[in-house]
């Protein structure tokens, strides 16, 4: 995706950006030439991730942003709105809790609410929010960033807050997919793999290589895939 016939660079969303694997796909959209707005629940974390990226501040923009949050949601949208008028990508990236000490036989179930509020609703809220900017964009992308840990082929226990809020984005990126093939809006769901980061712990691999898939998605052509499940730009069972 390159800029449009007015020269206009496209412009992405990513929340949860501020670090990790959201961070790093704010820093390959730059530099690829989009324009970028980062958020971030903290603005002042925010804002130091973005002055990391782009200490000029021409490329990369940080907002507030609480995905778990409607008024914060729909502030965003209106700032879209009144300063773009359009958003060509978005990358639901924003996720939290990692529930490894936990099991679905005895789960707590407001923490698996909470993970369904970020997870699952902040994804949601935000594609639903942004998609009137979306429909206006030549070549609009929607990536919601799932795991491995939603794939039902491969669940066998443990970890149920996170796994079934990411099994939950997935079947979302399939409905939206469908619904939106008609405004050429491309869905898509990838999961970056075990990646080193503050909720993938140590070992896992570098960043850049996690991030990498996310922007392909994000970056797709016309004719690419929409409804899918990738890691790698590979297909990965649902």
């Amino acid at each position: 995706m390159t800029a449009d016939h007015t020269g206009a660079a496209p412009l992405a969303v990513v929340t949860g950006a501020n670090r990790g694997i959201g961070l790093e796909v704010v820093r390959q959209l730059a530099d690829r030439g989009h324009r970028v707005l980062l958020g971030s629940r903290d603005l002042d974390k925010g804002r130091a991730a973005a002055a990391q990226v782009d200490p000029g501040g021409t490329r990369v923009t940080a907002v507030r942003l609480d995905v778990s949050d409607a008024a914060s949601v729909d502030a965003l949208a209106a700032l879209v709105t009144r300063e773009f008028g359009r958003t060509d990508v978005v990358v639901n990236n924003a996720a939290i809790l990692y529930d490894t000490w936990a099991q679905a036989r005895t789960a707590d179930l407001d923490e698996v609410r909470q993970a369904l509020d970020t997870n699952l609703f902040g994804a949601w809220r935000v594609t639903q929010a942004l998609l009137p900017l979306l429909v206006r964009s030549p070549s609009p992308r929607v990536v919601n960033v799932s795991s491995g840990a939603g794939s039902l082929e491969s669940m066998d226990g443990g970890t149920p807050a996170y796994s079934v809020s990411k099994a939950a984005l997935n079947a979302l990126t399939r409905l939206l997919a469908g619904e939106l093939r008609p405004h050429r809006v491309l869905v898509n769901a990838v999961c970056p793999g075990w990646v080193a980061t503050d909720m993938g712990g140590a070992g896992g691999r570098p960043v850049a290589e996690g991030a990498a898939g996310v922007v392909w998605a994000a970056t797709l052509p016309d004719d690419g895939p929409s409804g899918g499940f990738f890691r790698d730009r590979e297909p990965v069972a649902w």
